[in-house]
């Protein structure tokens, strides 16, 4: 394998060869932290420094990956870069956007190339889109991977080698020209589809024909297409991929003029949010275009992250795919979109919600509403940095977490009060998600956490249930049914009333389960989710509690895994969102200094791109999980209000009113 920075990339490796090390003992894997993230609403990509798109799926963010090297080094990649240079001397998004730009620095000269998957104007004109639920938009995906390439000072020798694996790379890509010259070629799968169908997406549909067109030469090899060009300064070339039926650009000008109106699109979306003139707006900028970026345009769902199997456990065990959409997300993100005047995208989520509520609520669903997301193994891929199993799919979609049906509720609460009104059509979904709430709130599942050892009677759990009847208390009384609004309080106060008899320690401390004094950091949401006003002693012991003893280096832990049934012994580092819980819980009950000097230091563990994983190495800051992580960024929006608020408090009688305060 060619160490970081040869001339000869790791191209030809087969897909399951091992992680292994460079001669110089670095790994031959970037950094989690170090990728960035592009998106167009329907398909996403993780670029490394290198500048090799890494990690691609199309056409839909679940469907099987065509660029894999992200969890094998020999399971393709796509590569704009000079010849023999693989570190960059800077790297950006371009203010506002979800447009990278990666700036090089040669013996010889500069270079800057740009990344970016296309959005132009809505082109489903002649027939409808089959697979758009949402209300049509001025914008859509144009289903293309547009890169363009200038060099901006002396010469230096362009590099593009395009080496697509489908099939989670299994499978080699036959490359074919299309017309007279080398400007455009075809690439289609030279493999039949696998017996267990790991390589077709979750609709079923085979994976697509790629087209690549270039104002290079483009030149056919054994399963790759490559390109090369000394450039000197003034020189422009680009390079787009395309899965989709979209016209292609064919001059350096449609390709400029396609660059221009998605930088166009990201800023003026960004615009339609309200940010607070503060120094951390940058961070919430960036968190709300990730979450964008995690969206499934055309049905509304929001994916967890844009990956599978990056580990929480370096090469251990702890790898899950998070390419689907959790309900549990729904409240956090309609917090967050609400809180900055987001609410189209809140909107279009909800409505995704409201699409799968209709009958037994899962944990998660494909991003088209999918119910099965069964879970396999992919042997023959290496992992990252070893770390196996590598999985598609997640079981967990069959397990019994009693958090989702209070995490609907507070959803529909949440969008209910923004319109002073209640929807016809949601009573009856709200309806039966309350009783099923009121009928299992006794019993014990997995918890919010997903764990895969046995049952539990978990703390949240019950208080999400209480959440659910107590919002659907509040509602019944919106849609003016007093009966059943004093029936569910009723139901509501015996949850509220079990809780604090058997969820509560000795010390006034509330715990993960009952029988227990085991700490866990979802207990922070007693005061977010207006269980007890943020003064009461049980509250602030809690928070204080967990701040103090369950964190490693003042980053918050899940929970301690040796007292835990989760079903893996392995270690894993601190959970980012539970530290950002942290500090919307610590001003919540009034230390805010505390809050903001935790806050700064976790935005000072953010990437160099300003994205966070699921989880951070508290020995190192080392990012680990999969990536970007939707929970991460919608607890980052709601921390950074919450000191933000604070602060503009300061000097007054403090009282903090979260977007969904229910008064």
């Amino acid at each position: 394998m060619a160490p970081e920075g040869s001339s000869t990339p790791h191209l030809s490796a087969p897909a399951g060869s091992a992680a292994g090390t460079t001669p110089d003992s670095r790994s031959p894997f970037p950094a989690i932290a170090d990728y960035g993230f592009l998106s167009d609403c329907e398909t996403n990509a993780l670029v490394a420094p290198s500048g090799a798109v890494e990690w691609m799926c199309v056409p839909r963010p679940d469907s099987p990956s065509v660029f894999t090297a992200l969890l094998d080094r020999g399971a393709g990649l796509f590569r704009v870069g000079p010849y023999g240079v693989r570190v960059p001397v800077a790297r950006r998004y371009l203010p506002g956007t979800l447009v990278l730009e990666t700036t090089w620095q040669t013996s010889t000269g500069w270079l800057v190339v740009r990344d970016a998957l296309v959005l132009g104007p809505w082109h489903h004109t002649a027939h409808r889109s089959p697979t758009h639920r949402r209300t049509p938009t001025d914008d859509d995906a144009e289903h293309l991977l547009l890169r363009t390439v200038r060099c901006v000072s002396g010469t230096v020798d362009l590099e593009v080698v395009c080496e697509p694996r489908p099939g989670y790379g299994r499978d080699a890509t036959r490359w074919e020209y299309e017309g007279d010259g080398y400007d455009t070629a075809v690439g289609r799968p030279d493999a039949a589809p696998a017996a267990d169908g790991a390589d077709r997406a979750a609709d079923g549909a085979a994976p697509p024909d790629l087209r690549l067109t270039s104002s290079l030469r483009i030149g056919l090899g054994e399963g790759r297409a490559n390109a090369r060009s000394r450039m000197t300064e003034g020189d422009q070339h680009f390079v787009a991929l395309s899965w989709g039926e979209e016209s292609l650009p064919r001059t350096w000008s449609d390709a400029a003029d396609a660059m221009w109106r998605t930088e166009q699109f990201w800023r003026g979306w960004i615009t339609q949010g309200v940010f607070p003139d503060h120094p951390w707006r940058t961070y919430l900028q960036r968190s709300a275009l990730t979450l964008k970026g995690l969206t499934y345009a055309p049905t509304g769902a929001l994916l967890a992250a844009a990956t599978t199997s990056l580990p929480e456990t370096p090469q251990g065990p702890r790898n899950w795919d998070y390419r689907y959409s959790w309900v549990r997300d729904s409240t956090f993100a309609l917090w967050g979109l609400y809180t900055l005047g987001l609410d189209r995208e809140a909107n279009d989520f909800f409505a995704f919600v409201q699409d799968v509520a209709h009958d037994q609520l899962q944990v998660m669903y494909g991003v088209g509403g999918e119910q099965r997301l069964d879970e396999s193994e992919l042997a023959h891929l290496s992992g990252y940095e070893g770390a196996q199993p590598v999985r598609v799919g997640n079981a967990a979609y069959q397990q019994d977490q009693h958090d989702v049906w209070g995490t609907v509720l507070d959803s529909v609460w949440v969008h209910a009060k923004s319109r002073d009104q209640l929807p016809e059509s949601v009573w009856p979904i709200l309806k039966h998600q309350v009783e099923e709430a009121a009928r299992h709130w006794h019993e014990p599942d997995r918890g919010i956490w997903e764990v895969r050892g046995d049952p539990q009677h978990f703390t949240s759990s019950k208080l999400f249930c209480w959440v659910a009847l107590d919002r659907g208390a509040r509602l019944a009384r919106l849609y003016d049914a007093p009966d059943v609004a004093a029936q569910w309080q009723e139901v509501a106060d015996e949850v509220r009333e079990d809780i604090l008899a058997r969820g509560v320690d000795e010390r006034g401390v509330f715990v993960q389960r009952y029988g227990s004094d085991a700490l866990d950091a979802s207990l922070l949401l007693v005061p977010l989710l207006r269980f007890l006003p943020p003064d009461d002693e049980r509250v602030v012991a809690t928070v204080r509690a967990i701040a103090d003893e369950l964190t490693e280096d003042g980053l918050v832990l899940r929970y301690r895994v040796e007292e835990t049934d989760d079903g893996l012994r392995t270690h894993e580092g601190a959970f980012t969102i539970c530290s950002f819980w942290l500090v919307s819980a610590l001003v919540e009950i009034g230390e805010t200094d505390r809050a903001r000097a935790l806050c700064e230091r976790l935005l000072g563990y953010a990437s160099p791109l300003s994205l966070y994983a699921e989880q951070i190495d508290t020995a190192t800051g080392r990012h680990l999980g999969n990536f970007p992580q939707a929970f991460t960024h919608l607890a980052l929006i709601n921390a950074v209000m919450h000191v933000v608020r604070a602060e503009r408090a300061r000097g007054e009688r403090f009282r903090f009113e979260a977007a969904h305060h229910a008064p």
